[in-house]
């Protein structure tokens, strides 16, 4: 057996998370690192834990849960994010899908699906709440944006540039002042995005796409 899938879950109900933390703990495969009340704390322990995944809720004081999501994917992209929530919606999906969520489940879920949920999420699996999976592979579908390079975070769009210029996974991460594995995630994110195998291929759209934007090499003396 490998390591436990380390577990940070961030929810402002007490009783609920003590809940899931409790059935999630149950299980051999999993450890608990940490259980935060806000979206400002879910992101402080993140930084100072390094969980493999995320449990967050929506409604939560402060930033709530999906200005906590985006903050957490571009501070830890190593970590992956599951929302758990009442909300039924199709529009918090989306956002929360676009701030960096990797799945989104409904509170009323079991306890083994939350468990093959979380277990999915750590291998960089998808999940949707069926209820909510065949609005969600419509609006998708119809609001991809015509210009994949949309799709990137500042970071990744500079990490994009590095890899256009041929740098390393370590030279990029020396440069940025990452770790190896940090720019490897975010690589792994950026050729999701771009829907493309390799770093050269993303690299050939970066230029094709943006020939003049802030992905291009500058000519020397402008």
């Amino acid at each position: 057996m490998g390591e436990p899938i380390r577990i940070l879950i961030a929810d402002d109900h007490p009783l609920f998370r003590e809940g899931v933390s409790h059935s999630l703990a149950s299980e051999p495969e999993f450890s608990i690192v940490g259980e935060a009340a806000s979206g400002e704390e879910a992101l402080q322990l993140a930084r100072d834990l390094l969980p493999d995944v995320v449990l967050l809720d929506i409604a939560m004081p402060g930033w709530g849960g999906l200005l906590a999501a985006e903050k957490i994917a571009t501070a830890c992209p190593a970590s992956k994010i599951v929302m758990l929530t009442v909300f039924e919606d199709q529009d918090k999906l989306l956002a929360a899908f676009k701030a960096g969520a990797r799945a989104y489940v409904l509170k009323g879920v079991s306890a083994r699906e939350l468990v093959s949920v979380v277990c999915g999420a750590a291998q960089g699996e998808i999940y949707v709440s069926p209820s909510l999976a065949a609005g969600i592979l419509v609006a998708l579908t119809r609001g991809r944006p015509a210009d994949p390079l949309e799709e990137l975070t500042e970071r990744e769009r500079e990490i994009l540039t590095r890899v256009g210029q041929g740098l390393t996974n370590r030279e990029i991460g020396d440069r940025l002042h990452l770790s190896e594995k940090t720019i490897k995630h975010y690589i792994t994110n950026i050729l999701q995005k771009l829907q493309v195998r390799s770093r050269v291929e993303a690299a050939l759209i970066a230029a094709r796409l943006a020939p003049r934007g802030p992905l291009a090499k500058r000519e020397p003396g402008h």
